[in-house]
């Protein structure tokens, strides 16, 4: 007798086995989607993560459309100026003069007069950490002969690093129409920049310096904020908004972020928070679906 009771349950455990199957196929090849908060509007946001040691896109969203870099320009201007620092053009030491048309831009910039100098490492000190637009100026004039002539070499330098969509018409980011980018043509010159100057990537990571005998804070929160990031450079102007280039190297993770476009700084830099944290967990392949800042 109870063998002949057993018959009948063996259709429904099989009937079961087969749903429990077909339920874990679907887990399998359907892939959980993710919520991810955008503080930026739809034609403004840009944004790419890259692991840098083996170059697979982590994460990207509109990230070959054209933006405003603002003030991520000066990661250009810097890289010419190591330039000219490895071939011996210039020292550390050298004295940059400050002309009238440098001393006349507009903040963020140290207030120079014209007619005075600035030695290259305060220059890249100021560059990277007060993002001073007058000693970017300075900085152009004095190695192209004069800012255009400069721009006209920081495009050429961007073509030659792959950077397809890039153009620039000045040394600081301050608006000018033309001067475009994409947030994946501004991770490669952050990647560009880490790997050719390894020597003097340690700026980037300094948030103050003495200058005249007062301290110059500069503008980078998320130094210090996760452990890990180690530069490089933040930007902004009204057409832009707010944008980073930011470089994540630890527990042998190397990570290279750009969010392009943000509302605030402080959104901005909570957005690249998660981003670090979802790039560094292992269920990054959840289909991530973005809910802009005025959706």
């Amino acid at each position: 007798m109870s063998k002949l009771r057993l018959f009948p349950l063996i259709p429904r455990f099989a009937a079961a086995l087969a749903l429990l199957l077909f339920v874990a196929g679907c887990t399998t090849t359907t892939p959980p989607e993710t919520m991810l908060a955008v503080p930026a509007a739809p034609q403004k946001y840009a944004a790419v993560v890259i692991d840098a040691s083996s170059g697979k896109t982590l994460y990207e969203a509109n990230s070959t459309a054209p933006r405003y870099p603002a003030s991520l320009t000066k990661m250009m201007t810097l890289y010419l100026l190591f330039e000219a620092l490895e071939s011996g053009r210039i020292s550390k030491a050298t004295q940059i003069p400050v002309s009238a048309n440098a001393a006349g831009q507009p903040p963020t910039k140290l207030r120079f007069r014209r007619g005075e100098t600035i030695d290259v490492e305060t220059a890249i000190r100021a560059i990277v950490v007060k993002s001073a637009n007058d000693v970017a100026v300075a900085v152009a004039e004095y190695l192209g002969g004069s800012e255009d002539a400069f721009a006209a070499t920081m495009t050429a330098r961007a073509r030659q690093l792959g950077m397809r969509s890039t153009v620039f018409r000045n040394a600081s980011g301050l608006p000018d129409g033309v001067q475009q980018t994409t947030a994946r043509d501004m991770a490669v010159l952050g990647m560009a920049l880490r790997a050719r100057f390894p020597q003097h990537f340690h700026y980037f990571s300094e948030s103050d310096f003495m200058f005249r005998g007062r301290l110059v804070r500069g503008h980078n929160d998320m130094l210090g904020r996760v452990r890990g990031v180690n530069g490089i450079k933040t930007g902004y102007i009204r057409a832009s908004g707010f944008n980073i280039v930011t470089s994540y190297d630890a527990d042998g993770r190397r990570l290279i972020l750009v969010v392009m476009g943000a509302d605030s700084a402080r959104q901005r830099n909570d957005h690249v928070e998660a981003l670090i944290q979802r790039s560094l967990s292992t269920a990054t392949a959840a289909t991530t679906r973005l809910l802009y800042a005025q959706e």
